[in-house]
């Protein structure tokens, strides 16, 4: 059982099943997976080699087409395969309650930056209360903690970037329109352009609901915030002259009347 529990590990643990790792949290969740590889190795290598010890131990003769004894069940071997599987339980939850804990340590609030996340059919929208900037990207800023707020207007969606390794649902609102809202702590680490993308089926759409997510230094998520802020601006400005000057028409047609 050791011995393929080993082969089986070595083979397993030369992939790299996760990808690029691109956050803080990255390789502390890598490494809690490659820890469930060994206990998963080491139960599968105790199946098989009972199953292929009973069958080799108690195979039947050629021709012997008679009964099986009628034998009482083994106490001491029941209590083993009880007592090693819930040993191995509790280590996998005590082992991921660590992480988890370790990965959601919250930073101080002022080195956060707070997104407020919402999904529904079939899109993402991106909220920065603190920058006063909305977006259908997903821009942050490298070695910052995200302190992403994940709100669905409509059924179930799940929020998921790879290389973050992070994955939480998107719940709708509850009975009487009591919003549920999932916290998620983050910090990508590494620049680059990666993807948001839906893995809770949601409808018909569901495989095209993806978004980019820009991880890019201060200073550049400061100038994208400048621009968007400057954006919005600018359109706002342009919306309120074509309405006086719409107002503008009224009150002269008015005035003619």
């Amino acid at each position: 059982m050791l011995a393929l529990t080993a082969v089986i590990s070595v083979v397993m643990l030369q992939f790299d099943w996760n990808g690029v790792a691109a956050s803080a949290e990255a390789g502390e969740i890598d490494t809690l997976l490659d820890v469930m590889i060994v206990l998963s190795s080491f139960v599968f290598a105790i199946v098989i080699v009972m199953l292929a010890y009973s069958v080799w131990r108690y195979r039947a003769k050629p021709g012997d087409e008679s009964d099986g004894a009628p034998i009482h069940g083994n106490t001491k071997l029941e209590i083993a395969w009880t007592t090693i599987p819930t040993i191995i339980v509790l280590f996998a939850v005590g082992y991921g309650w660590v992480v988890l804990n370790d990965i959601e340590e919250p930073a101080a609030a002022s080195d956060q930056l707070q997104v407020n996340v919402t999904a529904q059919q079939f899109a993402w929208r991106f909220d920065y209360p603190e920058e006063g900037v909305t977006s259908t990207e997903l821009h942050v800023p490298v070695d910052r903690q995200l302190d992403l707020h994940l709100t669905a207007l409509d059924v179930i969606h799940s929020f998921w970037v790879p290389e973050w390794r992070i994955k939480r649902d998107l719940v709708p609102a509850g009975p009487g329109g009591q919003e549920i809202d999932n916290t998620v702590l983050v910090t990508p680490d590494r620049l680059g352009t990666y993807s948001v993308v839906c893995t809770e089926l949601c409808g018909l759409g569901h495989s095209t609901m993806r978004a980019p997510v820009i991880v890019e230094s201060e200073d550049d998520f400061d100038q994208w915030v400048a621009a968007e802020r400057q954006a919005a601006e600018g359109g706002d400005g342009g919306a309120g002259e074509g309405d006086g000057g719409a107002g503008g028409g009224s009150s002269d047609d008015g005035g003619a009347q």
